[in-house]
């Protein structure tokens, strides 16, 4: 007998930690199922955490999704799909682990269940879904759901990261030019101009330049230092908390980046509920893909009351995260018995609002850092001008 610690979830969707003793991991399961538990996550507490070799990308579970679905749509078993997409897998970490899972299913066990031993290796929705499909016998279209699902967000994601190329493009050119004129450009004209003609802004940029040349490491330190600090700050509970509040309340950023967590909660939702899982776990793992742990901790709120028996619409709405016509879109659905359908369109449409919250940041991105530009230098230049115009009146 081994001791094993494990994360289950109830019939209700409700989280449940604790120990058990069993032989192993199936055996863990089969008690636990006797007391109506779903095991998400555990660990041998005599062998250590269960083995996380690789954690799939949002682009590799997309791709991993859509093969495996076209290979069983067409009359392949899950173990001989599993076998050729573990074959043709190139990264070595990533074929260990599909090598790994290919085995255990072929040995016997669910592929659901192997996921389930794997935790962190694929996202907790894929699991979910995957489970969802081998109960009710339509694992292929689940896999086409989940393939589609992760393309959108890959995309969504790649496009972010293409408008964010500019803006930073920018930042950095604006940083080098800085310091080649504070390097370069100005100890050239402090040798031109007499001590006396210096004016306040010469001087405090003179000072700079002095500093930025013989103290230049203390310079990178407090960068470093500061970047450390964020992270740190970032990674603290209550800390980060804070920050995500914060950055939903910031002025029209706010409402932006609360339009692209309402496209992605809708197609999770949408998926999830299609799937045919219990509402309460659809809506714990929908806020999950969001990543915000200020919207974590609100729709815990939401999960108790709609197990009091309030409806999904005015539990959502408590919170104010996303705008009053998404939730009365839910309330439609709820009323109308058509939730999944309403879902789908619901999560279109957010998708699409979401595409253009991504050029609308930007773009406000892009005369912000304009604008600093333009500060920077024409402080610059007035501290600059006067020392030329006095070095050419001392050659004068």
């Amino acid at each position: 007998m081994n001791k094993y610690s494990y994360v289950a979830t109830d019939v209700n969707g409700r989280t449940v930690r604790g120990q058990e003793l069993a032989e192993d991991y199936k055996d863990l399961q089969a008690r636990l199922r006797e007391r109506k538990l779903y095991v998400t996550s555990y660990r041998d507490l005599g062998g250590g955490v269960a083995d996380v070799k690789y954690k799939f990308k949002t682009k590799e579970v997309s791709f991993i999704s859509r093969q495996l679905a076209s290979m069983t749509s067409a009359g392949l078993s899950l173990v001989r799909a599993l076998h050729i997409l573990q074959e043709q897998q190139e990264n070595k970490k990533a074929k260990a682990v599909l090598l790994d899972i290919y085995e255990e299913v072929q040995k016997g066990k669910s592929f659901s269940d192997v996921l389930i031993s794997k935790p962190g290796v694929f996202p907790d929705m894929f699991v979910s879904m995957v489970a969802a499909g081998e109960a009710s016998g339509t694992l292929d279209q689940m896999l086409n759901r989940l393939s589609d699902h992760y393309a959108n967000a890959n995309k969504t994601a790649n496009k972010a990261k293409s408008a964010m190329v500019y803006p930073i493009v920018l930042g950095v050119l604006l940083l080098v030019v800085l310091i080649f004129m504070f390097v370069a450009i100005l100890p050239t004209f402090k040798d031109m101009m007499n001590p006396e003609d210096i004016t306040p802004i010469s001087a405090a940029l003179i000072a700079f330049s002095d500093s930025l040349i013989g103290y230049w490491y203390i310079y990178v330190i407090a960068i470093v230092a500061v970047i450390f600090v964020f992270m740190l700050m970032h990674r603290t509970p209550s800390t980060r908390l804070k920050m995500d509040e914060l950055l939903l309340k910031i002025p029209k950023v706010g409402k932006l980046i609360a339009t692209m967590y309402t496209g992605r909660f809708a197609r999770s939702m949408a998926n999830l509920y299609g799937a045919g899982l219990q509402m309460v776990e659809c809506i714990e793992k929908s806020v999950d893909t969001i990543g915000n742990t200020y919207v974590d901790k609100r729709f815990k709120d939401v999960v108790n009351d709609i197990k009091l028996g309030e409806s999904m619409s005015k539990a959502i709405e408590k919170t104010g995260i996303f705008e009053g016509m998404f939730t009365s879109i839910i309330y439609v659905g709820e009323e109308s018995g058509t939730l999944d359908t309403i879902l789908n369109k619901a999560a279109d449409y957010y998708e699409e609002e979401a595409d253009s919250a991504i050029t609308k940041l930007v773009g406000l991105m892009e005369p912000l850092m304009i604008i600093i530009m333009g500060v920077a230098i024409g402080f610059f230049l007035a501290g600059v001008f006067p020392m030329l115009y006095g070095g050419m009146t001392n050659v004068a």
